[in-house]
């Protein structure tokens, strides 16, 4: 954009265009830090070019000319705004390494941060802020003065603070660290502990002894923030990791309470949902690409019919007769589920499948600490709630939810009374599945799809349900969300494998000690 307005005037001046045009990379830098110190917008024309390699130079008998090459083929005299066809023979593309572009990077942000948008404002300040430089003084003071956004000031004060850390007098720097004192930002420590270190005799480097104790003072403050966050995330982490569990659990704990069934498919079903997913995706993406960003609302109900009727064709046609067998149940389902996974592999592919987000679940919010929560994350979080709170519903305010809670509590009663058991096993274990469909659903917001998803979360979904208590919905969400957390804050300190090995061990002790669960199953015949 800025190429095809042209330039009404140039603000490099002579030398400084050649200094880019063929200088040494010190001069190229130095010629940046000017450009950008000056913070004159009409140089955006040349440091953009810069940047997108559309900058050419050839020497003349008068000295270097640049020119700007605009998407057109036309060029653009950078010195004095005249217009050429084409670029002249001989013309080369300006040349920078890596060094370069950081002082291209600055430069521009530099004359960015007059910017109108804010966000434009926030990019410029967090590039000032990567490479600090004294000459950039002049710009952010100015900046201050004219801003009104709160957090755009505050950002400015933690550049400003940075550079007069490194480069102001006594006060300026004790004020610098008072400054970054109140900030929750990890790298702030790097700058703060180079003041507390000693040298090989002993002796601080800092012979200061107020910045010492401001420095160790900061310092104290950040680490304290910077833990506050670390543990906030891993709560949050926790949190998501326990839905997953959770939505993986729901309908295993709904059959497994009602019929005593051990569905080693059940993590297949929610592969299933989570291919589901994909296919959506994919349709939407071929068919109806405007309305991408809503494919996954789209998604939800598929993956949940999906799954639903795998499993109820599963419950119909093998488990219904295997009832009362479980090692019969167990190696069926178990088989169903390597058939399942090899036919996923036939028509899909062995190799993952990935699953776009949409746009509205791309990014995160920043907490203290720099801490990041991503949006797919709160949105499964929330997604489990809503979920949790449908099947509660469900079970507890509809006429299908009165027939499931007495076959689960007392089948040959519920018979005599004229409950359909066998429907109401079919339509439950349906049920479930959907929940499993769902959870895979939820999955593809995370990660890969593949065909060994489900195999990942069958075992993490029993201990669930057996922790939980047989068919308790109540013990399945604790169960879930405290075995999430618990291992969040176990991995942190040990490791993911280890953590698995401790919570693994922490529930056989507690089985063992309450074998029924965190809740234990209520009726006439709950301890047959």
């Amino acid at each position: 954009m800025l190429l095809a307005a042209g330039i009404a005037r140039a603000a490099p001046d002579a030398a400084q265009l050649a200094a880019l045009a063929n200088g040494s990379n010190d001069e190229k830098i130095a010629a940046l830090r000017d450009l950008g110190a000056q913070a004159d917008a009409a140089s955006l024309p040349v440091l953009a070019a810069l940047s997108e390699g559309s900058l050419y130079a050839f020497k003349t008998d008068s000295g270097w000319r640049v020119l700007l090459l605009k998407a057109s083929g036309e060029a653009v005299d950078a010195a004095s705004g005249e217009r050429l066809l084409s670029l002249p023979e001989g013309a080369d593309s300006v040349m920078i390494n890596n060094r370069v572009r950081g002082a291209l990077a600055a430069a521009l942000a530099a004359i960015r941060l007059a910017s109108a948008d804010v966000e434009m404002r926030l990019e410029a300040i967090a590039t000032l802020g990567n490479a600090p430089d004294v000459k950039f003084l002049p710009l952010l003071d100015a900046a201050l003065r004219r801003e009104s956004n709160e957090n755009v000031k505050t950002r400015i004060e933690t550049v400003r603070a940075v550079i007069l850390l490194q480069n102001g007098q006594r006060e300026d720097r004790l004020m610098a660290i008072r400054i970054l004192g109140e900030t929750s930002d990890p790298a702030h420590l790097r700058l703060l502990r180079p003041f507390l270190t000693k040298d090989g005799q002993g002796r601080f480097v800092e012979t200061d002894t107020r910045i010492r104790a401001a420095a160790r003072q900061a310092a104290r403050e950040i680490e304290s923030r910077v833990q506050t966050g670390e543990m906030l995330k891993r709560v949050f982490e926790g949190i998501s990791l326990g839905s997953i569990l959770l939505l993986a659990a729901l309908g295993l704990a709904i059959a497994y309470g009602l019929m005593g069934v051990i569905n080693m498919a059940h993590g297949e079903l929610v592969m299933i949902g989570a291919y589901a997913a994909y296919v959506t995706q994919t349709l939407v993406q071929q068919h109806a690409p405007a309305f991408f960003d809503v494919w996954l609302l789209a998604a939800i109900p598929v993956s949940f019919f999906a799954a639903a009727f795998a499993g109820f064709l599963m419950e119909r046609l093998v488990i219904r007769h295997l009832y009362g067998r479980p090692l019969e149940t167990l190696l069926a389902t178990w088989g169903i589920s390597l058939m399942l996974i090899q036919g996923v592999r036939a028509f899909f592919g062995a190799q993952n499948v990935t699953v776009e987000n949409p746009s509205w679940l791309s990014g995160g919010v920043e907490i203290i600490g720099k801490q990041i929560l991503t949006y797919n994350r709160i949105a499964l979080i929330v997604f489990a709630a809503l979920v949790l709170a449908g099947v509660v519903v469900l079970l507890a305010g509809t006429r299908m939810g009165l027939f499931v809670r007495a076959v689960t509590q007392n089948r040959a009663i519920a018979r005599c009374m004229g409950v359909s058991t066998g429907y109401v096993d079919s339509m439950t274990f349906g049920f479930g599945a959907g929940l499993a469909g769902l959870a895979g659903c939820a999955l593809s917001q995370i990660g890969n799809v593949g065909p060994e998803l489900g195999q990942g979360y069958i075992v993490d979904s029993f201990m669930v349900v057996v922790l939980g208590g047989v068919g308790q919905i109540a013990g399945t969400v604790y169960a879930a969300l405290g075995l999430g957390i618990l291992n969040k804050f176990i991995e942190a300190f040990a490791g993911a494998v280890l953590a698995k090995i401790a919570i693994l061990l922490m529930i056989v002790i507690f089985i063992q000690k309450r074998p029924q669960g965190i809740f234990a199953l209520k009726g006439r015949y709950a301890d047959i």
